[in-house]
């Protein structure tokens, strides 16, 4: 299987970056707003042309003299975006003057040796099209006239973009899933800096200022020598607290990094605790099937009494995850990150575990015989069969004659599934069935 090209986006603040990558990909995958400095990460998509795959990859925006450490680090990720692409679409803002950052962008690409194809956008007609004369001055050529917002001219560009691409020869390797892991927790708890450290490189912004990360961040790291892929997702939110557009998308491409997850990794504030924030984000973690570890970070900076504080708020707000690891560890040193790996697969072992019918049902009926359904509307429902319906997470079947099971009974059979086995970082699906007699 062949590597795909990587081609990298790159531009001042608010020239249509995104824009353009939402035209490119057909689809909203990137936030889009009016306001500058939107995107403040590289982000990773699956690009195709008419057959022609590609990895595309939108970055910051860049400035020449940025006047803080934030927009520093946005302009450094921007700047190893390019070296390693083996192609750069430069684009220009086509109704407005070039200004100092156009001509530093233009002067980045002469010095890399990159391959590059320069992009005009906002050209929404031909009275723009033909007013480009202010962009001959970088030295860059003619560039291409489009308008990523209505689509003019994107299909000609997207041409010339896949005949620019190199072409690599096939390498032989198997294919295999990737188990996928979401870095999920408040804003600012040390998910990007988590993220940095597994993959071992400053891959995504770190910054004091909460809300750094807005788009989901997808990258594959190795792990004690297996392959994952991580999500880190921006802060998630309660609606309530959610200010604008750009946090709302934002919030719902976390969410929807999370029903792909296959393990859930919640990152919890060790000077603050468990709050009602993390107690919310589990239970959206629970329903959506996938497994859980609940990360204490910062534990290399706090007091015993904080740590005490961290716990007891993790064994009350948490209690109906308790099936889930806890383990401490600090993101920023790498203070005993070592231990997640081996958690990971464990969990994801135990997402995979089946029991076979046949036991199941003999267990099913010993826990029934020692503490029978309670009787509701003067009916007693009786368990007549179980199965195990799926993996991943592991999921039961139970078919009653009679009332109605209850959820409370539910819970005692979920709980002696877990004594029983190990279930340990998976949540477990129960589903009662009414099962009538033929006439």
């Amino acid at each position: 299987m062949s590597r795909l090209p990587v081609v990298t986006i790159l531009g001042r603040p608010n020239v249509g970056k995104s824009t353009l990558v939402n035209r490119i990909l057909q689809r909203k995958a990137a936030v889009v707003d009016e306001q500058p400095g939107v995107t403040r990460d590289r982000r990773e998509f699956d690009a195709d042309w008419l057959g022609n795959r590609f990895l595309l990859i939108d970055t910051g925006g860049w400035e020449l003299n940025p006047d803080e450490e934030l927009t520093m680090n946005i302009r450094e990720q921007a700047e190893i975006a390019v070296g390693g692409a083996d192609l750069v679409i430069f684009v220009a803002d086509a109704t407005s003057a070039v200004v100092d950052d156009d001509q530093g962008v233009a002067r980045l690409l002469l010095r890399s040796g990159v391959p590059f194809l320069f992009v005009a956008n906002k050209v929404d007609g031909p009275r723009q099209e033909e007013s480009l004369e202010h962009l001959w001055g970088l030295g860059l050529g003619e560039p291409i006239a489009v308008s990523a917002k209505h689509g003019r001219g994107t299909g000609d560009f997207l041409d010339e973009l896949v005949d620019a691409l190199p072409v690599f020869e096939d390498e032989e390797s198997e294919e295999s899933d990737i188990a996928r892991l979401a870095i999920i927790g408040r804003p600012n708890v040390g998910k990007s800096t988590l993220l940095n450290q597994l993959a071992g490189t400053d891959r995504v912004l770190v910054s004091e200022v909460p809300g750094t990360t807005r788009d989901p961040i997808n990258l594959v790291v190795d792990l004690d020598g297996e392959p994952f892929e991580i999500i880190d997702t921006a802060g998630i939110k309660r609606r309530t607290k959610i200010k604008d557009d750009v946090e709302f998308y934002a919030v719902i491409r976390a969410r929807e990094s999370l029903r792909r997850a296959d393990v859930a990794l919640l990152v919890v504030d060790g000077t603050r605790g468990a709050t009602h924030q993390e107690q919310r984000l589990a239970e959206e973690i629970a329903d959506s099937g996938a497994g859980l570890i609940v990360l204490l970070n910062k534990w290399d900076i706090i007091t015993d009494e904080e740590r005490e504080h961290t716990e007891d708020s993790v064994a009350d707000r948490l209690a109906f995850v308790s099936w889930a690891p806890v383990l401490r560890m600090a993101a920023k040193t790498g203070s005993r990150v070592h231990r997640l790996p081996s958690a990971i697969r464990a969990v994801l072992e135990n997402r995979r575990h089946r029991i076979p019918t046949g036991e199941l049902n003999r267990l099913i009926r010993q826990w029934q015989q020692a503490h029978p359904p309670p009787v509701r509307k003067g009916k007693r429902p009786r368990i007549i069969y179980a199965s195990q319906a799926e993996t991943e997470p592991p999921s039961f079947v139970l078919f009653l004659r009679g009332g109605d099971i209850g959820e409370d009974y539910l819970r005692y059979l979920e709980n002696r599934l877990r004594e029983e086995y190990d279930f340990m970082g998976t949540p477990l699906r129960l589903t009662a069935r009414r099962r009538h007699n033929r006439r």
